[in-house]
């Protein structure tokens, strides 16, 4: 009986957490852009397809197309609450967006979603010249879960696809367990909209029966990467207020050890969520200002 009731609850609270995040990207984006245009797409998946939709009436020849992966903790998000963000992304760089909707916990716990993220990067890859205006080349995008995914699916990318992989987009990344101790998963534990526990209860989700310590479950930690040498150019980007702070600047110098050719800015006013839930502000201007710069100098 008490299994019963517990998988009751999380249902409630799951549904509950996606209904607040796409009333909180709403609200954020509501009177502060044009109406998106967008066309949807059907991914072949190893689960059956996978959604996307593509933003592509302002591209560019010499510009990559990029694969966006939406965050919420791999269990809430979706292509709804990240159009808003991949419209502007798609403006503001001249880049061919495509926004991804892989398999969420905990109806399909990891490794679902970092399955569906491969096998969208490898067909999209396979297809470029079939959407529009691009150099041939894509970068890999997201933020929180979708930077996580983003991440793994660079490590995990066979040469074929990794030489069309321009490079990384990484916003303030998940990229190891809240286990792992660092201290701005205590310091910033409460006082914004992420707060500790919510970490705690979107991974238990993700992981499902997964130990975060063992074998199958290292493949969600980028952090724990023997390969990040293999990553390509990096665009990374951390928040102050945020319990993912400490492991996001970890893994910006586990990278710099690596000799992966990064860019990181960490932004000390900011909260979780900042670039892509709460709408046009200055931290969003300058992070988008900071990106456009880096895609136009991406070799």
């Amino acid at each position: 009986m008490w299994q019963v009731i517990k998988a009751i609850w999380q249902a409630i609270k799951v549904w509950g957490f996606r209904k607040y995040y796409r009333f909180i990207s709403a609200r954020g984006w509501k009177g502060k852009m044009d109406p998106p245009r967008w066309n949807a797409l059907e991914i072949p998946g190893p689960a059956g397809p996978i959604q996307a939709r593509m933003f592509s009436d302002h591209s560019r020849e010499d510009r990559p197309l990029i694969v966006y992966y939406h965050g919420g903790g791999h269990v809430i998000g979706d292509l709804d609450t990240h159009t808003p963000f991949c419209h502007m992304l798609h403006r503001r760089s001249g880049c061919n967006v495509i926004a991804v909707d892989y398999r969420l916990a905990p109806e399909h716990p990891f490794p679902a979603a970092p399955d569906d993220c491969l096998a969208a990067a490898r067909w999209i890859a396979g297809h470029i010249g079939d959407f529009g205006s691009s150099d041939h080349r894509i970068v890999l995008a997201g933020d929180s879960a979708g930077a996580n995914l983003a991440s793994v699916a660079c490590l995990e990318a066979e040469p074929e696809l990794r030489e069309k992989i321009a490079g990384e987009v990484i916003i303030y990344p998940i990229v190891d367990h809240y286990n792992a101790g660092f201290p701005s998963h205590v310091e910033r534990a409460t006082g914004q909209t992420l707060t500790a526990k919510i970490v705690v209860f979107f991974l238990d989700t993700y992981l499902g029966g997964s130990e975060p310590e063992g074998a199958a479950a290292q493949r969600a930690f980028p952090l724990r990467s023997d390969r990040l040498a293999s990553l390509p150019p990096t665009f990374m980007v951390t928040a102050e207020f945020d319990p993912l702070r400490d492991e996001g600047k970890a893994y910006s110098d586990k990278l710099r050890d690596a000799g992966v050719s990064l860019q990181y800015r960490h932004f000390e006013t900011a909260a979780h969520g900042f670039a892509c839930s709460e709408g046009p502000n200055d931290n969003f201007e300058a992070m988008m200002d900071d990106l456009i710069a880096w895609l136009d100098h991406l070799d």
